[in-house]
């Protein structure tokens, strides 16, 4: 699977959709460059077809969330922050699907992750001081000590060099990669070009 995050411009979006991605991701946190600044009646009027709505967020109010993901149109939340486990068991009484997001370094527990095992999936990012989009990769041996059942993508600075097929090696749990800052002409805008290479190559491995 592959997944397109931080898009904040409609012309680029269209552009993004045409390679049909997995998973395009918006993000509603303001203290991002890339905070989503599309209307919400313009996305709701695109064909995604495949491709999947995930709006990211940091320890949104419960209530702000669910009128953002009403807005939008959403097929899924990712929760990027703090968020406990009964938030996100609230979440999914709603009847929506979350992705929760652990910031990963050489000192993660992966035993305190199991309160969030109704995921559809877990995210792995880089731990670092944003909340995501922080550009660099940790050291993908970690994920060896991960013996979960919900499967995760991985994302933090993942470049036009990199493939699933080395996760996998690690940890088979690992299904898909979360692509944004490396494939960039400027923040929330993306190059067509490198995302094309590079969902060529993936396609292919």
């Amino acid at each position: 699977m592959l997944k397109v995050c931080g898009i904040n411009n409609r012309e680029n979006l269209l552009q993004v959709l045409a390679l049909e991605p997995d998973f395009m991701g918006f993000i509603f946190f303001e203290k991002s460059v890339r905070n989503c600044e599309i209307a919400a009646n313009d996305i709701q009027q695109i064909n995604f077809g495949k491709t999947k709505k995930v709006g990211v967020f940091v320890n949104e109010p419960l209530d702000k969330l669910l009128q953002i993901h009403d807005a939008f149109g959403l097929d899924y939340v990712q929760l990027h922050g703090n968020e406990s486990a009964k938030y996100c068991e609230r979440i999914l009484m709603r009847g929506i699907n979350y992705i929760k997001v652990f910031s990963i370094d050489e000192t993660f527990l992966f035993e305190q992750i199991k309160a969030y095992q109704n995921a559809a999936f877990y995210l792995f990012d880089t731990k670092g001081d944003l909340p995501g989009g922080n550009g660099y990769t940790f050291d993908w041996n970690i994920l060896r000590k991960y013996h979960g059942s919900t499967r995760f993508l991985l994302s933090g600075g993942i470049s036009p060099e990199h493939s699933l097929i080395d996760l996998q090696h690690i940890n088979p749990a690992c299904i898909g990669l979360d692509i944004n800052s490396k494939f960039e002409v400027s923040p929330g805008v993306k190059d067509i070009e490198k995302i094309k290479h590079f969902k060529r190559n993936y396609e292919l491995n």
